[in-house]
Parts: structure tokens; sequence; C-alpha cells
């Protein structure tokens, strides 16, 4: 049975991500530093790693064929403090700094590694709309999430010297009914508001989880794939546009309400720029590889969310 082990593998995309593997009849192995007692036989298994210390279960490695990579602090669970932003970085950057480390040192029989970024490689738009859309050649942004990104994506490139293909996806705003910015965006319904964001054009590059999840299933299956790719569905909108979508799936009346940018400043502080940011992200190169989106256009994507 091949075997695959998932760093991240608690979180909302390594839950989905688990489960339709396991579907497809592969064995996961998932690092974590809570309770890994393993259950002999079982499909599931669970094994220990601690990040900071820079430690490992190096029998878990020795039985994968595959490594998804996709551990990381939460970028909008909490406030954009120093503290906060070193963990962000440090939690990328220290975990590909120990699987690459892991491989270098051991015995194993790794084809691949298929890793997480994020859109937040890029900058913002240079006008609005952008009729030059962000491919995967264009560098990495100067800002605090492109040098996240950009080292992210740094410290995982080592494994390749270790002959393992390496494919890493630049992930857009991921769109779940198990939480994440679709919960956040569709809380003002409740009250019968839809809350454009800042100006509202704003672009915004969104991915349904189950076209995220059928991406790293892809990449890890098609021995061609190589390098980064963006993980965007191929339709993006801007944040008015998103909002009345979302707004009509939902209701049948809602009152239209913006929500300016000062205000979002004083609530997230930092944080704000990524919620205002417009980036305008290409989908086109893992299309031309043959991926087809099951939900390329929003409005059939919240139907089935």
């Amino acid at each position: 049975m091949i075997t695959v082990l998932i760093t991240g593998g608690t979180g909302l995309v390594g839950k989905a991500l688990g489960q339709a593997l396991l579907q497809k009849g592969y064995r996961v192995i998932i690092l974590s530093r809570g309770n890994t007692t393993a259950v002999p036989g079982a499909s599931l298994q669970y094994a220990n790693w601690n990040v900071d210390a820079q430690t490992i279960d190096e029998n878990a490695v020795k039985e994968a064929d595959y490594i998804i990579h996709l551990a990381g602090a939460g970028v909008a669970e909490k406030r954009w403090t120093a503290k906060r932003k070193k963990e962000i970085a440090d939690s990328r950057i220290n975990s590909g700094k120990l699987i690459v480390n892991t491989l270098s040192r051991i015995p194993h029989k790794i084809k691949a590694v298929i890793s997480a970024s994020a859109i937040g490689w890029y900058g913002p738009d240079p006008q609005i709309p952008n009729t030059n859309p962000f491919r995967e050649e264009d560098p990495a942004a100067t800002d605090f999430l492109g040098s996240v990104c950009e080292a992210w994506e740094k410290s995982i490139e080592p494994v390749q010297q270790s002959g393992v293909r390496l494919v890493k996806f630049r992930i857009g705003l991921v769109l779940s009914r198990e939480g994440g910015a679709l919960k956040e965006l569709q809380r003002p319904l409740r009250f019968g508001v839809a809350a454009t964001l800042g100006k509202g054009n704003q672009v915004m590059s969104w991915i349904h989880m189950q076209d995220l999840v059928q991406l790293f299933i892809y990449g890890m299956e098609n021995p061609e794939l190589k390098g980064s790719y963006n993980a965007v569905a191929p339709h993006p909108l801007n944040n008015r546009e998103f909002t009345k979508t979302l707004a009509n799936s939902r209701l049948k009346f809602y009152i239209p309400v913006r929500v300016p940018s000062f205000v979002l400043r004083w609530m997230l502080g930092e944080m704000s720029i990524e919620v205002l940011k417009s980036a305008t992200v290409r989908a086109e190169k893992i299309q031309h590889t043959g991926f087809v989106f099951q939900y390329p256009q929003l409005e059939e994507a919240l139907q089935h969310l």
C-alpha cells in the first residue's frame, strides 16, 4: 500500500486531504505533536515530530512514499504582533528544514514532496483591473507575506538534492464549509448584511477546497509535475462581486454595506493590508498540464458548499 506522510494534517486542508487519500486507498501517516497512539494495521496512523526541537519519527519517514507538506501557523488566526509574525515564518521555514535534513540523513523511498505555499508570494496588483495577472515566474514581493513565502519555498527546495521531485502549490483563498475564510466572509449574512471590504475593487483569487485537495493528489500522482503552480480557480472576482455572489447564494434579501478601510485597519492592524490587497493570479500553468477544475466559477462553488 502506498503511504503518504502529511505535515499539518490536523488543519483545515490537511483533514480534507487525509480523508480523500484514505478514500482512494492510500495509507496516511499524520505528523503531530499530540497523541500518536497507533492502531496496528490501520490505514490512518499518527507519528511524532517537534519542529522547535527539530525531531521527527524517522520510521514514519522510512515508511512513506510521498510527503505532503502543509505545516504552518495560521496567517489569519491572530493579530500580527511581532511575536506572531515570527511564529508564522518560523513554523514554515523550520518545518521545511527538518524535512530536508531528515531526507539528507536517513535512507528513504520518498518519490516526491508536495509542498504548500501561498499567493502571498505576489505583491498587490500594479493596477486594478490588472491586465497582466501574476504568473509563477514572477518574483516574490518584498512585504511580510512575500518574504515569508519566498523563505518557505527556499526551505524545502533542497529536497531535490536528495533526488526527490518537488511540487509547490501557491494557494489562494480556500473556500470550505468546515471553516476558514468563507465562514468569516458569510458571518454578516446572519444579520442580512452583505459587507463589502474597503473599496471592494480588490481582486480575490480563490479556490474550492475540493479542487485544492485534488490538486495535491494530482501533483503527487503525476511525475511530470515539478516546480511552482498557482492553486487558484480560473475566474477570480473582486470583493464587491464576491460579496454579491455570496449574498445571492444565501439570501433573497440583504442590505449591502461597505466597511471602510480605516475600520479594517483599526480592527485587524497590519493584517488589514492582506484583506484589502488586490491579487489577480493566473491558473493557466496547472491547467495546461491537464488538470480540470471541478469548480471554476464562484457561483457553482458556493452552491456546492
